[in-house]
């Protein structure tokens, strides 16, 4: 499973903010850093997608 972050992000913070060892903020958008490799950093990732306000997390198979 993997994460990307598309253009409607607004840079929020809250992605990183759940889930560090997956997202990190750049200068204008989040992004994703490292895939999660199952477990534990999927379950973040995932609730950090489900948290965002604008929906700009999007989780492909």
């Amino acid at each position: 499973m993997k994460f990307s972050v598309n253009e409607r992000c607004i840079s929020c913070g809250l992605c990183p903010s759940i889930c560090p060892e997956v997202f990190e903020l750049g200068k204008e958008l989040a992004y994703v850093k490292k895939q999660p490799e199952g477990g534990v950093l999927t379950a973040k990732a995932t609730e950090a997608m489900e948290g965002c306000p604008v929906d700009a997390i999007e989780k492909h198979e």
